[in-house]
């Protein structure tokens, strides 16, 4: 009887995703690190940190919270760092991603002077842009034209001194196969430079816990690299893929009001505030009880939040029954990029965070108030 809304983290579900990666990291001889933007919730790092506990991070925040939580080494990527936060990064971090050659020109003395005096020395790389789109959707496109991530083959013909690794990211919930249409670009544009480098980071995006996703060929390209370039440490950092399908948010309908033949279920949660990738992405959530696919002999609704926003809904889904007041709604999949993206515009509450363990049993991580709204503007 836990009150709504609240997420839910299935142990389970989780655990299955984790063994599948640990799985392809040994096939592949890869090492594949968890993305802090895609997944925060700390305190299921100690099932995660079972399977994995480096990370990457984009953020001084993001790289303590590694560090305190998981315990491993922390790979740092910013698209810019400055000069108040880039000691803290050497200090904490094993490899550090720079943007731009104008950024690790600017910091290389700061490395070279920690390494020359640490064992625990920083490894640095470069971010290039393969110039490869295989994304729709622009605002998830980090190829797209006018980039601002990473450096151009056409800006890059030798490497700067001291440039041990290369990093690109071009993906986003893709397949093997677009990994694979990637990899082509890179070599074809940065090929000289590989054997020069001791690391290569591809990115995130490599969703390989979708059903569907082909495991073997994944493999097969990764170890195709690895015979083309025998002295490249080959890196992944996938954030959807630790987390994909493992937790849901459930909420309750509040009221039905009715306009112009539209009608509208309210619930006590908000897709801006609490699933805002649906609005921005944009996507259609599937709810557990409603049909599949909306069937208007049926009853039909647009779901909408419990803010003030105008365009906090999404419709149309279909049910077998009328909706009442009162009835539970289960929005599937809200654990990867959603709970890191949560505000609270307009004050509202946010929904506790619940881990129903590998036993059944429901425990509740988090709960919400008063507080956490006032202090976030103290």
């Amino acid at each position: 009887m836990i009150k709504t809304p609240y997420y839910i983290v299935y142990e389970n579900k989780l655990r299955n995703n984790l063994e599948l990666i640990s799985s392809v990291s040994k096939r592949a001889d890869v090492k594949i690190i968890m993305a802090f933007k895609a997944n925060a919730l700390w305190k299921t790092f100690d099932i995660i940190s079972e399977y994995c506990r480096a990370s990457t991070a984009s953020s001084l925040n993001e790289m303590h919270l590694s560090l305190e939580k998981l315990g491993g080494e922390v790979h740092a990527y910013c698209p810019v760092y400055t000069d108040d936060t880039i000691e803290e990064f050497v200090k904490g971090c094993s490899h550090i991603t720079f943007n731009s050659v104008a950024q690790y020109t600017k910091y290389r003395d700061l490395v070279e002077s920690y390494n020359a005096t640490h064992p625990d020395r920083v490894s640095c790389g470069l971010r290039i842009n393969p110039e490869c789109s295989v994304i729709e959707t622009d605002i998830y496109n980090p190829c797209m034209p006018g980039s601002r991530f990473g450096v151009s083959a056409d800006a890059l013909k030798e490497l700067p001194e001291g440039v041990e690794g290369l990093h690109f990211h071009a993906l986003c919930e893709s397949t093997s196969y677009d990994l694979e249409k990637v990899l082509e670009s890179v070599e074809s544009k940065f090929g000289h430079l590989l054997p020069k480098v001791k690391w290569l980071n591809m990115g995130g995006g490599h969703l390989m816990t979708r059903a569907g996703y082909d495991i073997d060929h994944l493999v097969g390209v990764i170890n195709g690299l690895h015979k083309r370039y025998p002295n490249l440490e080959i890196i992944m950092e996938p954030g959807s893929a630790f987390t994909w399908r493992t937790g849901d948010l459930i909420a309750r309908v509040l009221d039905i009001v009715e306009h112009k033949g539209i009608k509208t279920a309210i619930i006590d949660a908000s897709f801006a505030c609490h699933m805002p990738d649906c609005l921005e992405m944009p996507y259609k959530p599937t709810i557990t009880e409603a049909l599949a696919e909306p069937d208007y002999t049926k009853p039909t609704y647009r779901i909408g939040g419990n803010s003030c926003l105008s365009g906090d809904f999404i419709g149309d889904w279909s049910f077998d029954e009328p909706l009442k007041t009162g009835d539970l709604l289960t929005f599937e999949d809200m654990n990867h990029y959603t709970t890191v993206k949560t505000h609270m515009f307009n004050g509202i509450q946010h929904p506790s965070m619940v881990l129903q363990k590998a036993n059944g049993e429901l425990v509740v991580l988090r709960e919400f108030d008063y507080l956490d709204y006032k202090y976030r503007m103290d």
